[in-house]
């Protein structure tokens, strides 16, 4: 790393952690402002108070990163472009694409750290975020009941819960139908019983009593079970998962909860697209600052107020192209991953486009 590149980096990642800190002050005291009468009216400590927005931070950060970079770009470039110390670089033989290799760097380690925060470090603070909001703010975001659940344990079996209680591992209500084939389904066998519980000792559900029908030529069979165990793939873990927050989940969670949705037998594929672009979200860090970069390298008319506008115009514009491109991928039969990831090669075209069309 030369010392011409310490001395752009420094000017760059200075500026983007001024734009994020800005950024998220703004929102704090906007939010702060916004519900200081509630938090008056509910009596809440001090300290919960300050725990509340620090657990606020991590979501700030997931949404206002690339923000923060593109702002921060516009504003280290323009500072280099306004003092012709750009000019000076093309002058002793710099190629433009080496003067954006630094930024693209920063980009791309930005993209895979908040790839990691995301997934990974953001759900665990949203939890402590929702919690509060949900006994301060009398948020309707609360826990999703456990009652009525029904899974698709295989084609031709299903199990239904009518209530379950996640601290006591106890399924109410349950039935098991088993229909012997999906493609022409019979009721072969069905179990009912009042209780099913989880053993954590043996990893599987036991029914302690219950009575199986199963159908035979001319009659229907009739026994009671005791301490049986049950066939049922989906753990304790799973269930109580469905009563959570997407926010709270972690990427790994999402696939897993993904998972027990289509076995419960419902269409997945927004919550899929949502996955997908969740993946794809932070590399729009690498796509932003190949636009904004060349843009604010050129010295324009109107100065760094034209520069700013530009960039959230760009920022809106890939907002809205990502939810309109969610909500039609949802509804035709288009990959999962082509919508979830259409933005980001489209934008990143857009980027390469811009960089070899700029005349530095």
């Amino acid at each position: 790393m030369t010392i011409l590149d310490r001395y752009v980096l420094k000017q760059f990642v200075s500026s983007v952690a001024f734009a994020l800190m800005a950024l998220c002050a703004i929102f704090i005291v906007i939010d702060l402002l916004e519900h200081l009468g509630t938090f008056l009216d509910h009596k809440m400590p001090l300290q919960t108070l300050g725990m509340y927005y620090l657990a606020m931070l991590p979501y700030l950060c997931e949404v206002l990163d690339p923000v923060a970079l593109m702002l921060g770009g516009l504003f280290a470039v323009g500072r280099l472009s306004s003092s012709s110390e750009i000019t000076a670089m093309r002058s002793s033989g710099q190629h433009p694409l080496r003067f954006l290799m630094p930024f693209l760097v920063v980009a791309l380690l930005a993209s895979g750290a908040q790839l990691y925060f995301n997934g990974w470090v953001a759900p665990r603070a949203a939890t402590l975020r929702l919690d509060i909001e949900r006994e301060y703010l009398g948020s309707t975001e609360g826990r999703s009941s456990l009652n009525d659940l029904h899974f698709r344990e295989s084609p031709s079996r299903n199990i239904s819960m009518r209530r379950y209680d996640a601290e006591a591992r106890i399924a109410f209500g349950v039935s098991i139908e088993e229909f012997g084939s999906a493609v022409q389904p019979r009721l072969q066998w069905r179990i009912d019983a009042d209780t099913m519980r989880w053993d954590d000792a043996r990893k599987q559900w036991m029914l302690p009593t219950g009575l199986r029908r199963t159908r035979l030529t001319d009659h229907v069979d009739v026994e009671t079970i005791r301490n049986q165990p049950v066939e049922f793939s989906v753990r304790h873990d799973q269930i109580v998962r469905l009563q959570l927050n997407t926010d709270e989940m972690t990427f790994t969670e999402l696939e897993q909860n993904i998972g027990t949705l289509r076995k419960g037998g419902k269409d997945t594929r927004r919550q899929e697209i949502d996955l997908s672009g969740q993946w794809a979200f932070p590399f729009v860090n690498l796509v932003v600052v190949m636009i904004s970069i060349p843009f604010a390298a050129v010295r324009r008319r109107g100065g760094m107020a034209v520069n700013i506008a530009a960039a959230m115009i760009l920022a809106i514009t890939y907002i809205a192209f990502t939810k309109v491109s969610q909500a039609v991928g949802a509804v035709i039969d288009v990959p999962v991953d082509v919508v979830g990831w259409g933005a980001n090669v489209i934008f990143a075209l857009v980027g390469v486009i811009v960089v070899f069309r700029t005349r530095f």
